[in-house]
Formats: C-alpha cells, sequence, structure tokens
C-alpha cells in the first residue's frame, strides 16, 4: 500500500487554512496532520510529525516564514516545504529558493495547479506557479549574458578600442581588423566622442577600468 502523503499546513489566516484542508481532503492518498499558525509552531511541528510536505506562507507572526524555511530544511531535510503566498516579487522569492524550499506558487492557484503543486512537492520535485515560473526563467536568461561595456559603441567601435586599450597603433589596429587606417582614425574619433574624452590616454584609461584588457 503506498504511503499517504502527509500535509502540515502553516497559515496564520483560519479562512485559508480552512480552505486548503477542504482540497486536500478531496485528494486520494493525501493526509493533513496539522496546521501552524506561526512560524515557530511551524518549526516546531514540522520536527515533531516530520510530514513529507509543509504548505508554508512566508508572512507570519511568531517567526516569519523564511526563517522556519531555514530551520526546518536544517532540522529535517527529508520535509518538502511548498511556499504558498500571495508573494510575488523577486526579493521574496530567491529568499525562499536560498532558505531551503522546494516550491512557490501563489494562494490564487487554481485547484489542480495546486495539487499537482503539492504532489511535485511530495515527490521530491521543484514546482512553481507559471508567474514566478517566468520571472525566474527571466531572470537566469539575463544573469547568463555578460553585459558588455560602453552600449553606446557600435561593434566595430567596441572592437577598436579593445584593441587601443591592448596598446596598439591605429596602423596596427588597421591591419588586425583588415581596415584602412582612415576608418580605423574614423572609428577612434566616434569612440573620443562617445565616450566623452579628450586622448587616446583617457580613452584607454576608460576602457581598461571596464574590464578590457
Amino acid at each position: 500500500m503506498t504511503e499517504p502523503i502527509t500535509v502540515l499546513i502553516a497559515d496564520d489566516h483560519p479562512m485559508f487554512r480552512r480552505g486548503l484542508r477542504a482540497l486536500l481532503g478531496t485528494l486520494p492518498g493525501v493526509e493533513v496532520v496539522g496546521e501552524a499558525v506561526d512560524g515557530h509552531e511551524a518549526v516546531r511541528l514540522g520536527r515533531q510529525l516530520v510530514p513529507r510536505v509543509v504548505l508554508l506562507d512566508l508572512h507570519m507572526p511568531g517567526g516569519d516564514g523564511l526563517s522556519a524555511i531555514r530551520q526546518l530544511a536544517a532540522a529535517a531535510p527529508e520535509v518538502n516545504i511548498l511556499v504558498v503566498t500571495m508573494f510575488e516579487d523577486d526579493d521574496s522569492v530567491f529568499a525562499a529558493l536560498r532558505a531551503g524550499a522546494r516550491g512557490y506558487v501563489l494562494k490564487d492557484t487554481d485547484d489542480e495547479q495546486m495539487s499537482r503543486a503539492i504532489q511535485a512537492v511530495a515527490d521530491g520535485g521543484a514546482i512553481f506557479s507559471p508567474a514566478i515560473a517566468t520571472r525566474i526563467m527571466a531572470f537566469f536568461a539575463t544573469a547568463g549574458r555578460a553585459v558588455e561595456p560602453f552600449p553606446e559603441l557600435t561593434a566595430s567601435e567596441r572592437n577598436v578600442l579593445q584593441l587601443m586599450a591592448r596598446g596598439l597603433s591605429n596602423e596596427v589596429i588597421a591591419g588586425e581588423l583588415s581596415l584602412s587606417a582612415k576608418t580605423v582614425r574614423n572609428y577612434v574619433s566616434s569612440v573620443f566622442t562617445k565616450l566623452q574624452v579628450a586622448s587616446r590616454a583617457q580613452a584607454i584609461v576608460r576602457a581598461r577600468d571596464a574590464g578590457m584588457r
């Protein structure tokens, strides 16, 4: 016989706890083993009952949700924590994940999605509301892209500046980039204008300060 998915609900709003309990009561193989009304009680009951899943709000009296996540993750790593909250800002999301939460869904998540989220977290997976997942993907996509210095420069101007930062003369740069000396001079002049510098030395200092070598 399959072991039931034991669940602890941790939220300071009685109506929301009642609604979650009613939803969980319709799910086969799910058993609510306790309710906590604040962070301290969530940690105490989590350690005592060791449920498979804790549904936990981030903002509760008597010890906040983030502290409860950290304490539970340290004391009972086998407990899978699913944050169920109203807060969808990036700071809250990433703070919860860093603390040890396995999933993050919003309180307005519909019953079907909430059921899937609980099952996924119970099985050791990670789950997020669609809006949260989109934000996480956007964050990591942005973080994975190196930010080019001096976005006001064209690619050709940036190439010229890069070679200037290495101490190369216009003639050598022209050879390196297969350009005429006049074209390189035009690029150098444009770089000076856009970077608001008056000399080659100043441009090189700006470039090296920005990490160009």
